[in-house]
């Protein structure tokens, strides 16, 4: 891997710690810093004048910056501001904004606890208005009489939304069927067969896009971020470094632009270690199919979508990137092609207003948010097997995460009798009505 790049993810994490950790002071010279792990541990960045040290084993090996370190030198430069005066002596102050202890509105806590304790009941009857108007696959040749494609879809999202197993799944659709919500109770061989159609991958985009227009009214700001899924399967293959055979769990990749209000996701797509192509070049279609629905006024994404094409693109559609540039880019073209006038723009803009920058850009952490939501209620592994099953399982959490966000956003805006009509296709759009402007 490119030392530069490597540079450049590690500054971009530690932009992520400063934004959303509480990095704490310690005598004059350390800084206590959390990990981004979560997990309790945090280590000490020391920055004196003879150079900076972090306790962490990343610094331990390389002995150089860590994420944790430009943690703290962002935090320093936000905090401080050096003046020289006509003298040439310099002198460092505080900013008044640094003495302004930042405070956030605490969130309905009535409107959340009533979400989450019926969101199962909800969840169920969403789910099925979203399939009871899908038509059924055409039958080919002789057999039986095949299960409607909509009870299978039911059975296989409300499958994924429960995380259990297909066998042990059984007696919650023998309760769904009980209950109305599907016509036939599909046996879990048959969850196992509709997975691996490649015929319902449109479908279930189709059903995710639906899920997400009734939020069209609430979001115009999206942050583009991808994460991995594992699955049960591994891969061998060839390492250099160990002159050796190694062998590492496959996953899947999901990328996804999501609005940073309610962490609806408007647009994804699903690639795995052969399909996929790396994050730039993902950008532009995720951004292009969400314009179709949505009002994009502002797109924020990390260093690795900086290109001319993305940021073209985004201004295309009436949206303003806030991606950051990597630390060899320039104004200047070194090469014969010249530099786009949005690039020259957005690079200056970037170098000029680095706060004005930073207050839009931290909006993208709410991705990180999103994608923890899905892997710590959903599920953070694939159980099928084939590559396609793979695909429509992972498009599947995303179902089943939107339809959760509907349910809670309905909640606090206080339209819980309308939910029935959100997740209709035919009048998802007239249910935007129902939201505010604002």
């Amino acid at each position: 891997m490119d030392t530069n790049a490597i540079s450049d993810e590690r500054q971009q994490r530690g932009l992520v710690i400063a934004a959303t950790s509480n990095i704490t002071k310690r005598g004059n010279e350390t800084w206590i810093v959390p990990s981004q792990q979560r997990n309790g541990s945090k280590y000490a960045v020391t920055v004196a004048a003879e150079g900076k040290e972090c306790t962490c084993p990343d610094y331990e090996l390389r002995q150089k910056p860590c994420k944790h370190i430009f943690a703290v030198q962002y935090v320093l430069f936000r905090e401080q501001v050096t003046e020289t005066k006509p003298d040439g002596t310099v002198t460092t102050t505080t900013t008044e904004a640094a003495k302004v202890r930042v405070t956030y509105g605490q969130p309905d806590w009535r409107a959340y606890h009533q979400a989450q304790v019926s969101e199962k009941d909800h969840f169920c009857r969403l789910l099925h208005d979203l399939t009871g108007n899908i038509p059924d696959l055409p039958k080919t040749g002789a057999g039986r009489r095949r299960t409607p494609l909509s009870d299978m879809l039911f059975a296989a999202a409300f499958k994924v939304y429960s995380g259990f197993s297909a066998r042990r799944f059984m007696s919650d659709i023998r309760a769904a069927k009980a209950d109305g919500l599907i016509s036939r109770a599909p046996a879990y061989n048959t969850l196992f067969d509709v997975m691996q159609r490649e015929e319902i991958t449109p479908i279930l985009h189709d059903m995710i896009t639906t899920t997400a227009k009734p939020l069209a009214a609430l979001e115009t700001q999206f942050a583009v971020d991808s994460t991995g899924i594992g699955t049960e399967c591994f891969y061998r293959h060839y390492a250099a470094k160990y002159g050796h055979d190694k062998e590492r769990r496959a996953f899947v990749k999901l990328h996804a632009l999501i609005g940073t209000k309610t962490n609806v996701i408007a647009a994804c797509k699903i690639t795995d270690r052969e399909t996929d192509r790396g994050d730039v070049s993902e950008f532009n279609p995720l951004v292009t199919q969400a314009a179709q629905d949505f009002t994009l006024k502002e797109i924020s994404a990390d260093r690795a979508y900086s290109s001319y094409a993305n940021l073209e693109g985004a201004e295309r559609i009436g949206a303003v990137p806030y991606i950051p540039f990597k630390s060899d880019a320039t104004a200047n073209s070194k090469a014969h092609k010249p530099r786009s006038k949005t690039w020259i723009r957005l690079y200056h803009y970037f170098q000029l207003n680095r706060d004005e920058f930073l207050t839009h850009y931290h909006r993208r952490s709410n991705a990180e948010t999103t994608f923890s939501m899905i892997k710590r209620v959903i599920g953070d592994t694939l159980r099928s097997k084939t590559s396609v099953a793979q695909t429509n399982e992972a498009l599947l959490m995303v179902l089943c995460h939107n339809i959760r966000c509907l349910i809670h956003e309905a909640f606090e805006l206080g339209i819980t009798p309308m939910l029935e009509k959100y997740a209709c296709p035919e009048i998802a759009t007239d249910a935007r009505q129902c939201l505010p402007e604002n």
